[in-house]
């Protein structure tokens, strides 16, 4: 008998390991440094977007289950630009995750800094395959200013079906009691999106966030059954 996790339908909640086993699919498709860079995409797009220190990279090479799919920065904020990688079997992708770069770390000139946040307005507002977006937050440091004029760029988007995840990020540094501290305080500010606690070392919410995905990158579509 095959062990091999059965993929679910569209809009169907996978199992956590048919969920992990596509997120391990992950492979880099692109990089670009301004958008008309970026190909145009026909399957759903998930972009991670987040300050610079809140583990961005590491969440997506959890999620992935590589090590180096994401490339994580001793010196974060030095990344600029937009890496896209493919989910699916070879040949056959059904997604497409966009790391988008870290943001207001302090040793990255003021220029650079302007010009990234535009180019990630820009793309936030205007990219066509955009389905969802994955904002990681330090828990203990809240949402900062820049999560929220982010939030702000997104929310017409969100309002209009955009699907929308705060991840809090490093949750093994919490108590429990201030894990649930934390996420009821996100959940007044997220903006209508979804908030879940998140931890690479000790792989908490890894299973769920995996799944969840898959739900953003498979819906229903009208008429189907």
């Amino acid at each position: 008998m095959s062990t091999t996790p059965h993929a679910p339908g569209p809009g169907a909640l996978p199992d956590a390991k048919a969920a992990m086993g596509w997120m391990h699919t992950a492979r880099f498709l692109t990089t670009a440094a301004q958008l008309h860079q970026l190909p145009a995409i026909t399957v759903p797009e998930i972009a991670f977007v987040g300050r610079s220190n809140a583990g961005k990279s590491t969440c997506i090479n959890t999620l992935a289950q590589q090590r180096q799919l994401a490339f994580a920065s001793k010196k974060p904020g030095r990344t600029q630009h937009i890496n896209l990688f493919a989910l699916g079997k070879q040949g056959a992708t059904d997604a497409v995750l966009a790391d988008l770069p870290g943001y207001g770390y302090a040793a990255v000139s003021r220029s650079d800094k302007q010009r990234w946040q535009q180019v990630m307005a820009n793309y936030l507002v205007s990219r066509q395959g955009l389905t969802g977006i994955v904002l990681l937050c330090d828990p203990r440091l809240g949402l900062t200013e820049l999560d929220e004029a982010l939030l702000e760029v997104v929310r017409p988007r969100v309002e209009q079906g955009l699907k929308f995840l705060v991840l809090l990020t490093k949750a093994d540094k919490l108590t429990r009691s201030e894990q649930a501290k934390a996420l009821s305080i996100t959940r007044l500010n997220a903006g209508g999106g979804e908030v879940r606690m998140f931890s690479a070392l000790k792989k908490q919410g890894v299973d769920e966030v995996a799944q969840l995905l898959w739900q953003w990158a498979h819906p229903v579509i009208d008429g189907e059954s």
